[in-house]
């Protein structure tokens, strides 16, 4: 897995998703802050939506890193 800088070992991909997730739910509190303000730039809102779905699919990635490939 050459995924930024995470390496194959598992610990390494399980510290990497915390960090993914914490970041992916601080995007959503700032989201959901902006909306809750009526501070609505839809620019960085866009930018915000649009960060938060590429962590989304790179958390997605590193999930289906750690579980093993069963060939039934």
């Amino acid at each position: 897995m050459s995924d930024d800088d995470t390496s194959d070992d598992p610990e390494s991909i399980r510290a990497k998703l915390v960090e993914l997730r914490t970041e992916h739910r601080d995007l959503d509190d700032a989201i959901n802050a902006m909306d809750e303000r009526g501070v609505y730039d839809t620019i960085k809102v866009q930018r915000l939506k649009k960060r938060k779905l590429a962590l989304k699919d790179q958390i997605s990635r590193l999930e289906n890193a750690l579980v093993p490939d069963i060939i039934a």
